[in-house]
């Protein structure tokens, strides 16, 4: 007669362990950054310990993560997808640096610590996120050959997603919206472009890696939008919600620079039910992917409950 409770006990689904993964990838990410970047003893030895200063600040490398997570679901390997990984954490974070400088946001701490400027100078700081930005197009060039995509391919997608029709378009807007009245249709413009375009472009750097298919690279594509705007919404209801301390930046700059947030625009409850929203339609997405996405949809949930 069959064991009722040892039969429960095997079908019993194991919960997906987010923390050690994130842990995991974290250490490997930062590892191949460490082989792919020059040693800080490299001259001139200011600009090579700018930019690891910068890359090595404690993020926590959720765009590297995606891409590598969405690789796995496409049937790929964690060491096809980490080049690409790198190559956008470099992106992010130069476009960080430049964030933070006096003509831009003029903030002087990120990830806990005095911004790049502070401590380099805004010229060294500038020169770190330029250096970065070449070093990720490098990166990307000396990738594994792939069957599906060429190197022209990865090249064109993580140039597209950077460039002045998406991130950098998104900084303009954001910049020239400052004191002035924004509508959500405006918003999401800038949000789509300063956020979600860097990590959609992750999800979809991922999966080339793999050689997905066409229908897997548009369920990531979906997948990498949505939360893209999902984070950023999320990112602005904690600028008015927590403290400096928590956020490990300075807490309440949008409103002092009379920034547009949704919260700003739509209120904070709407705001954190356009978050739900998006979550829930980056988690439709991954319905092709046929149950390989599940480190996909965990990360996706940590960016809907992340507190900082």
């Amino acid at each position: 007669m069959p064991n009722s409770s040892l039969d429960a006990t095997a079908t019993k689904t194991v919960a997906f362990d987010l923390p050690s993964y994130l842990n995991r990838h974290t250490k490997s990410v930062n590892s191949a950054l460490d082989h792919f970047l020059p040693k800080a003893t490299a001259k001139p030895q200011t600009i090579h310990k700018a930019m690891r200063y910068s890359l090595f600040a404690g993020g926590k490398r959720m765009r590297p993560v995606l891409c590598i997570a969405a690789a796995e679901a496409c049937g790929g390997d964690v060491n096809d997808a980490l080049p690409l990984a790198c190559a956008v954490e470099c992106i992010h974070t130069y476009s960080l640096i430049h964030d933070d400088l006096p003509a831009m946001d003029d903030d002087d701490y990120r990830r806990g610590r005095l911004t790049s400027h502070k401590v380099f100078g805004e010229g060294i700081a500038i020169l770190a996120g330029d250096a970065l930005l070449t070093q990720a197009f490098e990166i990307v060039a000396r990738s594994k050959v792939r069957k599906r995509y060429a190197h022209q391919d990865l090249i064109i997608e993580l140039a597209q997603a950077s460039g002045s029709l998406q991130l950098i378009a998104g900084q303009v807007a954001d910049l020239e919206g400052e004191g002035r009245k924004t509508s959500t249709n405006q918003l999401r413009y800038i949000h789509e472009r300063k956020t979600s375009a860097l990590l959609c472009c992750s999800a979809r750097l991922g999966g080339m890696s793999a050689d997905c298919s066409l229908s897997q690279l548009k369920a990531l594509t979906d997948f990498g939008y949505h939360v893209g705007l999902a984070f950023q919404v999320i990112d602005d209801i904690l600028d008015v919600t927590q403290t400096s301390e928590q956020l490990g930046k300075t807490a309440g700059k949008d409103t002092a620079a009379q920034k547009a947030t949704y919260p700003s625009i739509v209120g904070l409850e709407k705001s954190k039910r356009i978050a739900e929203n998006l979550t829930k339609r980056a988690f439709a997405a991954l319905k092709p992917l046929r149950g390989k996405a599940t480190a996909l949809k965990s990360l996706a949930d940590f960016l809907l409950k992340r507190d900082r």
